[in-house]
């Protein structure tokens, strides 16, 4: 009898029998299906071994395959490494005008020029041939071979700079150069080299080699503020550039890759010698023979006497990207040919260059330190000086504003400014230095002795005591109700980054235990700028460079004036605290080097880790200035403090600022000492007119009035009298602007034509 139909099977036997015949199909359909696969396979087999080919022509066929694969993949890469590049470009690039900016210091004299003024009024055939030919010898032989990039130009130069040991010679072609030049900046990054080599490709795509040629001679920087080989040979030789002689075209021809490194105003020698190498290239490159250029070598370029100081170029590429700023929010319309006036002081730029030069020269090797860094400014913000380095001509990066730096007890302020804005201190309340920890974490002080116990809340900012903002930001946390001591720290950090922040700090503040004694990174403009809210009474102090703005038809556009009020960002009550405590810092603190002889200051020193950077930041109620001391490459020095050179040269640099001027009181402190600062002992004369404007019958306080005075006439619609114009009389009497925040008279009266 069958199984499957013996009756009356329970439902299990029935739900078994149903299972093994599933699996009995199952068991049929994937034997069945794997011998039809086989029997396609083999059948595939065999229809490909007709097909299959051997030796060269299979060599072939697996290198174009592989050939293929990479190179679909290479091309997705390219196109998602050329897709920023070419958002760098508009429709009308070509026609659209880049900023032309002169810019005037406080007194209203040029000292110095950034941008492009598009100047096509020279022909490219009109160029001397000689010009045309030292520039391509030295910049880009093959210009006229390649097509945009040189891989051959760049392996000659590699080539020649591994002999050389050094920079030699430029890998770049005239065409990464003006894309550089046209769309980019000169940031030193990969991400700028990939944009610069796609950028010349497409340049290479919408130009004539001609055009290509003719823009880089128009538009390249050439030193002294001139840009384009018309420019720089009516500045350097006071010609046309159709007249330039060999000589001269080779050291213009020097110019385009270090422009202020060889600029002959500057350093005559070096640009001599660079036009010597320009003259041995065209050699090189078959242009002229060694005959043909022994009359040059024997008669060099002789450029014409400037009789102007160095550039401030630190400054000026600062204050460029501040107006590029303002003309991006649209403050200047249309306008794009500018006149600006600054807040620079040349007397005090030139005296911080030559203080911070000097001290490195006398104590640079004993400290083992080579960079320094310093920014003075007013409290509201407008920078009189900046020092961003030793040599412009070497190096353009900029150490006051974009360097990033560890500012370490200088970074207290915002600790204590914090604190106190919580009510729960007051510059007398008691704070004792003992051990904390968070977590594994425990700061000791500077002299890793013993603590030294109970203090008021002055003394132990005064000594730079490293506990006491442990402490602090663990009480403003625990006065939330958190009792954790990790979490507690937490919020209280959380605190102090807010009003550091709140006071004009812009770098990333990463929230590390190590925070409140000066771990994060910040820069020497932050830092100023952060101190002026104390010298200002609490109020936002935005760095700025433009005081006011004139268009070509000599109207003002822009006045810094007209901007809003700054926001207040701390208590005056907390500022008068503040300047309290900062200002026992150099009275009996660790910043005594600072104090200034019969004026009033406040201020706090600051070292990091391993001595690697040293800060003195201060202030009086007329100026405020930052200083950094360290290494370029962010190695030790020799056990430099704050209270060493920075303190040192801080108090060099504003002892010669406040000569001459009208002492105002730090906000909630009073002023001690006379009205007008004295000459300081065995300093030289109260003010030093080499630095001052070439008028020499005009004070420093002079120039405010005349402003004051031009700006009453205008509003009263009466024309304004130039300085040239008055007579000689009125101009000892009147002064130039720097604020116009009102007039006073001069000797009991105010003279006008």
């Amino acid at each position: 009898m069958n199984l499957h139909e013996q009756p009356g099977a329970s439902f299990s036997t029935r739900l078994k029998r149903a299972a093994l015949a599933l699996d009995a199909w199952l068991n049929d359909a994937l034997w069945s299906g794997g011998r039809r696969m086989s029997e396609a396979y083999e059948g595939f087999s065999e229809r490909m071994a007709k097909l299959r080919i051997r030796g060269t022509k299979r060599v072939l066929l697996d290198l174009t395959s592989e050939a293929a694969t990479l190179g679909t993949g290479a091309a997705i890469v390219l196109l998602a490494l050329a897709l920023p590049a070419f958002r760098e470009t508009s429709d009308n690039w070509l026609k659209a005008q880049e900023l032309a900016v002169t810019f005037l210091d406080r007194y209203g004299q040029e000292i110095g020029r950034r941008g492009i003024r598009h100047d096509d009024s020279v022909k490219l055939e009109e160029f001397p041939d000689h010009l045309i030919k030292a520039a391509l010898a030295t910049e880009d032989r093959r210009f006229f071979e390649h097509w945009g990039i040189d891989p051959i130009g760049t392996m000659r130069a590699l080539t020649v700079n591994a002999r050389g040991g050094g920079v030699v010679q430029g890998g770049s072609s005239i065409t990464q150069q003006l894309a550089k030049n046209l769309f980019l900046n000169n940031e030193r990054s990969l991400e700028r080299k990939i944009k610069e080599a796609f950028l010349a490709v497409w340049l290479e795509f919408h130009l004539s080699k001609n055009d290509i040629l003719k823009l880089y001679l128009d538009r390249a920087y050439m030193g002294g503020g001139a840009f384009g080989a018309a420019a720089a040979a009516d500045y350097y030789f006071g010609k046309s550039v159709k007249d330039v002689t060999l000589a001269e075209a080779a050291m213009l021809a020097g110019l385009f890759k270090a422009p202020t490194k060889y600029a002959p105003h500057v350093n005559l020698p070096a640009a001599r010698a660079r036009a010597s190498d320009v003259l041995n290239n065209m050699v090189e490159a078959g242009f002229l023979t060694e005959g043909q250029i022994q009359t040059a070598r024997r008669n060099p370029a002789t450029p014409v006497d400037r009789k102007r100081d160095t550039s401030p170029d630190y400054y000026l590429d600062w204050a460029f990207e501040r107006v590029r700023d303002l003309a991006n929010a649209g403050r200047f319309g249309n306008e794009r040919v500018l006149t600006v006036k600054t807040p620079l002081d040349l007397g005090i730029q030139k005296k911080a260059e030559q203080t911070l030069e000097n001290v490195l020269r006398q104590h640079g090797k004993q400290y083992d330190v080579d960079s320094a860094a310093m920014v003075v400014m007013d409290p509201d913000g407008a920078v009189r000086a900046m020092v961003g380095g030793r040599d412009y001509g070497e190096s353009e990066f900029n150490k006051a504003t974009q360097a990033l730096r560890q500012p370490g007890s200088s970074f207290k302020s915002y600790v204590y400014a914090a604190a106190l804005s919580t009510g729960l201190y007051r510059p007398n309340t008691k704070v004792t230095d003992t051990p904390v920890c968070i977590g594994n974490w425990c700061p000791g002080n500077y002299n890793r002795g013993s603590h030294a116990g109970t203090m008021p809340l002055t003394t132990a900012l005064a000594k730079s005591i490293n506990t006491i903002p442990v402490i602090m930001s663990i009480k403003m946390g625990q006065a939330t109700g958190v009792s954790h001591v990790a979490n507690a720290a937490k919020i209280g950090r959380a605190k102090i980054i807010q009003t550091a922040r709140a006071m004009g700090l812009t770098t990333p503040l990463t929230d590390t235990v190590s925070l409140p004694i000066g771990a994060a990174e910040v820069t020497v403009i932050d830092q100023t700028a952060a101190y002026a809210v104390f010298a200002n009474g609490g109020r936002r102090a935005n760095p700025y460079a433009a005081v006011e703005v004139r268009n070509t038809a000599d109207e003002v556009i822009y006045r810094r004036d007209q901007e809003p009020p700054a926001a207040q960002v701390l208590s005056t009550q907390v500022v008068a605290d503040m300047n309290y405590m900062l200002s026992k810092v150099p009275e009996e603190g660790t910043g005594r080097r600072a104090a200034l002889e019969g004026i009033k200051s406040a201020g706090k020193t600051g070292t990091t880790n391993a001595y690697r950077d040293a800060w003195y930041v201060g202030y009086t109620g007329n100026l405020v200035a930052g200083v950094w001391f360290g290494n370029e490459d962010h190695t030790s020095t020799n056990n430099m403090t704050g209270g060493s050179l920075p303190a040192m040269s801080w108090h060099e640099v504003m002892s010669f600022a406040h000569q001459n001027l009208e002492i105002r009181p730090i906000p909630g402190l009073s002023v001690d000492g006379p009205k007008v600062a004295a000459k300081p002992a065995g300093q030289g004369p109260v003010v030093d007119l080499s630095s001052r404007p070439a008028s020499g019958a005009l004070s420093r306080r002079s120039y405010e009035v005349i402003g004051g005075i031009g700006d009453l006439l205008k509003r009263a619609e009466r024309p304004v009298p130039s300085l040239t114009t008055l007579p000689g009389s009125a101009r000892a009497a009147v002064d130039l602007p720097t604020t116009t925040a009102g007039t006073r008279a001069v000797g009991g009266r105010i003279a006008v034509p």
